[in-house]
């Protein structure tokens, strides 16, 4: 009797560990998350400050149509470019979330 109630405590203290390591690990992706949007924020709010100062560099100087319409279609590009880098920045992110759910899910069977 003595050694099951010795292995009944056992159990259970493994078991609140393994959950609080679990609850730890969400804490850790939402954290990871979180600052993965902000970097992102920060990325576009740089892009989005790079691009104003560059029109109103056209203001102080002398520029044809053609290097504006040029210029704003490079613009555009980073625009594009840098939101599909964040998009499969975060794809990839969740994936990771996804294949070590996944793998615990499979290991504690």
């Amino acid at each position: 009797m003595r050694n099951y109630l010795v292995v009944v405590v056992a159990t259970m203290c493994l078991g609140i560990s393994l959950a609080s390591t679990v609850r730890a690990q969400n804490l850790d992706w939402q954290a990871e998350k979180k600052q993965l949007k902000s970097q992102q924020k920060m990325e576009w709010n740089t892009l989005k400050i790079q691009q104003q100062n560059r029109k109103q560099s056209w203001n102080t100087r002398h520029t044809t149509s053609a290097e504006r319409a040029q210029a704003e279609h490079q613009m555009q590009r980073e625009r594009r470019d840098l939101k599909q880098r964040q998009k499969d920045a975060m794809q990839d992110m969740k994936d990771r979330e996804r294949s070590l759910k996944e793998t615990q899910r499979a290991y504690n069977r």
